[in-house]
């Protein structure tokens, strides 16, 4: 499928301003996209709602002062509608002449009809050919040079006039090669009456140093038109303001922006494609490192005097600090390091910086509140799983026994009772109180000084669960650290998917092919 350029070009300024909006993109590489001049000679008729299918060829004269521009154009027009002579190097005037049929009601931004003199003419023969006499490129004005440039883009076919002596002016040479592949060119070397074959043959030699291979080039005089070659620079003309060759123009002018924007989306793909996550990955987990070794030796007093302070007040509120500022710093140069490596690994630093802001306000809040929840917690059960069972039984045990030695007891003192008086024998003795007294004493004695030894330190306890939630509060901070480089990573390759589509999108267009033996190819810079 086939996209125009505008829409492309479109798409990706858009992609430029999210992705700058985002701070993935550098304010420098985006301009890349906004500077692109997205103006064409198409642009210049759907600014006057001229028929583009019908629209007729652009032809501007372009060369030096004094080369006679102007008076081809008034030889054209059989009469003097443009300036000519000694007002050209101060003149900023365009003269615009095309045929009455063509209705020129607006032009785009930077082209003002009030600074533009139009006339027409009804010659049916160049009905389709618009000409523009522009302003001398080399002028002592310094407008002069911004009207050529605002009027280059609109132009299909530059009539670069010379002259035997200015054939070689460098001004107007270098617009030449910084605008050759974008337009058709016809060269005039005007005033050929005081013309030498040599310079003819050298300014030929010029045009092949700069890529055109077989160039057209037209010697005429305005003063001795007789035998000059005017009217085959005319046919010429009017040979290329076919629809067909127009057409292609317009094919060829697309493709050569397509290729620009092309050529420009890639360098912003080679940024993207740049960007090293793994490295990061790794300068992070070795930070992490170092930092947490740091935090655990650091805090292992805090954590400490807060047990304490809880085994002796049974958990109530203590004026102890977990995590300090000596803490906070620690935190604060692990992700400002972070950020550091990201930009050497070509990664974004901005969003990441904002993306790690919550990181560094919300790690001593919710650090401190899991950290104290797990000592809480601890302190509900102290001890393992085996010292709560045998505290249980022990208490169990400091109930149980002594009960059950006192119904042996008793059972004794009833059976001795019943004894003593069937056989008249003595009824209990001192020995017997004794031992009562010992086995009861005894079993009571024994499970509550077991229960009473492995009873668990609450210090302990709460020393435990302190450091149990400050692993887990790291953990957590950690965590939330790689998810957050894990999310950048996303977004940066989202954004390199949306480029990588746009891209793939200039390349559809379809290829224009023009022969180099044709007139297009001959007028054409060679590739």
């Amino acid at each position: 499928m086939a996209y125009d350029y505008s829409e492309l070009l479109t798409q990706a300024r858009q992609w430029a301003a999210a992705a700058q909006a985002e701070g993935r993109l550098s304010a420098d590489r985006a301009q890349l996209l906004t500077t692109i001049d997205a103006r064409s000679t198409e642009s210049l008729f759907a600014a006057s709602q001229t028929d583009p299918d019908t629209r007729p060829l652009i032809v501007a004269f372009m060369g030096g002062t004094g080369v006679g521009k102007s008076s081809l154009l008034n030889r054209l027009a059989g009469q003097a509608i443009a300036r000519a002579g000694i007002e050209r190097p101060t003149s900023r005037e365009v003269t615009l002449y095309h045929h009455q049929s063509l209705a020129i009601n607006k032009l785009p931004a930077g082209l003002p009809l009030d600074s533009i003199k139009i006339s027409q003419h009804n010659d049916a023969v160049n009905s389709h050919i618009v000409w523009i006499d522009m302003p001398d490129f080399d002028s002592i004005e310094l407008g002069n040079k911004r009207l050529v440039l605002e009027w280059l883009p609109h132009i299909d076919v530059l009539l670069y006039v010379v002259s035997p002596e200015r054939y070689r002016d460098n001004k107007a040479w270098q617009l030449l090669l910084a605008e050759g592949a974008k337009h058709a060119w016809l060269f005039v070397m005007n005033q050929w009456d005081r013309g030498q074959p040599v310079q003819y043959d050298d300014f030929k030699q010029q045009l092949g140093k700069a890529g055109f291979t077989d160039p057209f080039i037209f010697r005429t005089s305005c003063s001795e038109p007789d035998g000059d070659e005017f009217a085959a620079l005319l046919e010429q003309l009017r040979q290329l303001s076919g629809q067909h060759s127009v057409a292609q123009l317009e094919q060829r002018g697309e493709q050569l922006r397509r290729q620009h924007l092309k050529q420009t989306l890639q360098q912003l793909v080679d940024d993207f494609s740049a960007q090293d996550y793994a490295q990061l990955q790794q300068s992070f987990d070795a930070l992490w490192q170092h930092t947490e070794a740091s935090l655990q030796q650091g805090l292992a007093w805090p954590i400490k005097q807060l047990a304490q302070f809880w085994a002796e007040n049974l958990g109530q509120p203590a004026d102890i600090k977990l995590w300090d500022e000596w803490a906070q710093n620690r935190l604060n140069d692990l992700l400002d390091e972070l950020v550091l490596q990201a930009a050497q690994a070509n990664i974004p630093s901005k969003p990441l910086k904002s993306a790690l802001q919550n990181v560094r306000e919300q790690t001593e809040k919710n650090l401190t509140a899991q950290t104290e929840l797990a000592g809480r917690q601890a302190l509900l059960k102290p001890g393992n799983g085996a010292q709560r069972f045998l505290l249980r039984l022990t208490a169990i045990c400091e109930t149980v026994l002594p009960l059950a030695a006192m119904g042996v007891v008793g059972y004794q003192v009833f059976s001795g009772y019943y004894h003593s008086a069937a056989d008249a024998t003595a009824y209990l003795g001192t020995d017997f109180a004794v031992h009562s007294v010992l086995l009861i004493g005894l079993s009571w004695l024994i499970p509550f000084f077991l229960h009473k030894k492995i009873q668990p330190s609450l210090q302990k306890a709460a020393l435990k669960g302190l450091q149990k939630g400050y692993q887990q509060a790291l953990s957590a901070v950690r965590a939330e650290i790689e998810q957050i480089l894990l999310v950048e990573q996303q977004r940066n390759e989202r954004l390199q998917q949306q480029l990588q589509t746009i891209l793939a999108k200039c390349g559809a267009g379809p290829a224009v092919a023009i022969e180099k033996g044709s007139l297009l190819g001959r007028v054409l810079l060679a590739d």
